[in-house]
């Protein structure tokens, strides 16, 4: 029964994941589009809420399709009282959980994740803190951005 229940199971979970995603690439499409500043300033106003919102509700979702509960306890800390949020060890998909459950909040992320299909599109809504890899100067321009960042008294949303 419960191979039964596992081929029924996977198609529904995987249309529904398939459409949770597109409506994410959707919603970071229109918080993004004709954005003034493209990426060099912060999201404000209906674009921002609409990031937050939208899609850490999006990404609660589609993690509980995959079959994932989290439930957080304690108090997540706010924008003024934790400009960086840090996030460890950092080496999965589960690094995903930690953004929605904290209003996705931007990240640090390679270049090259902002030309990927669809991610793309959701990766740059969230206004990453871009590292280049070719650049050796990145780490400096890295950590200036995120100081920049976490000084702007709330301007940008918080840096994980």
């Amino acid at each position: 029964q419960t191979v039964l229940q596992g081929i029924i199971l996977l198609p529904v979970r995987l249309i529904s994941i398939t459409v949770i995603l597109l409506l994410a690439w959707l919603s970071a499409s229109i918080a993004t589009f004709c954005e003034p500043g493209r990426g060099l300033l912060p999201l404000e106003g209906w674009r921002r809420r609409m990031v937050q919102t939208t899609l850490s509700r999006l990404t609660r979702t589609a993690y509980f399709m995959m079959g994932f509960q989290v439930k957080v306890k304690g108090k997540v800390a706010s924008l003024p009282e934790a400009p960086i949020f840090v996030a460890a060890p950092h080496s999965s998909f589960f690094d995903g959980i930690v953004c929605a459950l904290t209003g996705m909040p931007s990240i640090v992320s390679r270049a090259e994740n902002l030309s990927t299909p669809i991610f793309g599109t959701i990766l740059r809504s969230l206004q990453p803190v871009v590292v280049s890899r070719q650049d050796h100067d990145s780490r400096k321009n890295t950590v200036a951005e995120i100081t920049r960042r976490a000084l702007s008294r709330g301007q940008w949303p918080q840096v994980i």
